[in-house]
């Protein structure tokens, strides 16, 4: 049985963008493994179930669906520590995202980034979503002294769509869409052997998912149908 590793923080991961891949992945028998920085059972951000503001902007009803029914799965109660992650031994590794502050346990760990490194350096079929993208430009491969992703050509949330994000929802929430001050195309860019190989897709409404050899990359929650069925193309090719 072909194995599949989602790491995710303790809070505030974007339940869209890892329960619809579980739920399409598992349901083609894939064994899905969780992993959190302490093993600890993660929790989704919240705003995502009760909507944003003023009930807008969370998941659909069907993700919210999925993430009730993942909740309830042995596999996301007892994840394993990142520390713990043998990349050997799973055939795939999907990064999701999720912009809320919490993300940033995540976005940050050095472990982690020590196993993706180990994920390309082993040539796994890998896959991210919105954020997701910077754990890849953090990841830093110590024989070139450059990102793992430094001459892909990817995608992740796009500048238009995590602006707008921020505009419409600032007087009430802040810099709840903003993780970073640089945002994350930005970031993504700055890594890249020529910034052009970041790209926004066909129109942000509009599904999308880049295919770059070992790499499917997606943008945010509207791709995650189609992003999960890349996955399992990927898998079913391996």
């Amino acid at each position: 049985m072909k194995r599949v590793l989602i790491p995710l923080p303790d809070i505030d991961f974007d339940l869209t963008e890892v329960s619809v891949p579980w739920k399409l992945l598992r349901d083609k028998g894939y064994e899905i493994i969780f992993a959190t920085e302490q093993g600890n059972r993660a929790y989704c951000d919240p705003k995502l179930i009760t909507g944003v503001i003023f009930g807008q902007l969370g998941a659909t009803p069907e993700a919210i669906g999925y993430y009730r029914e993942m909740e309830q799965s042995r596999e996301f109660l007892h994840p394993v520590k990142y520390a713990e992650i043998v990349p050997s031994a799973y055939d795939l590794l999907h990064l999701p995202g999720g912009h809320a502050p919490g993300m940033r346990q995540y976005l940050e760990s050095k472990v982690l980034q020590q196993k993706v490194l180990e994920f390309f350096q082993l040539k796994k079929t890998v896959g991210s979503i919105c954020h997701g993208a910077i754990v890849l430009a953090r990841t830093i491969d110590p024989a070139t002294g450059k990102s793992v992703v430094y001459d892909y050509k990817l995608t992740g949330l796009i500048k238009s769509l995590e602006r707008l994000a921020y505009y419409i929802t600032f007087w009430k929430l802040g810099k709840y869409y903003r993780t970073y001050p640089a945002y994350v195309e930005d970031e993504v860019k700055s890594v890249l052997m020529n910034p052009d190989n970041f790209t926004e897709g066909n129109g942000a409404y509009r599904p999308f998912v880049c295919v770059d050899r070992n790499l499917v990359t997606a943008r945010w929650p509207k791709d995650a149908f189609v992003y999960a069925e890349k996955l399992i193309e990927k898998l079913s090719a391996c």
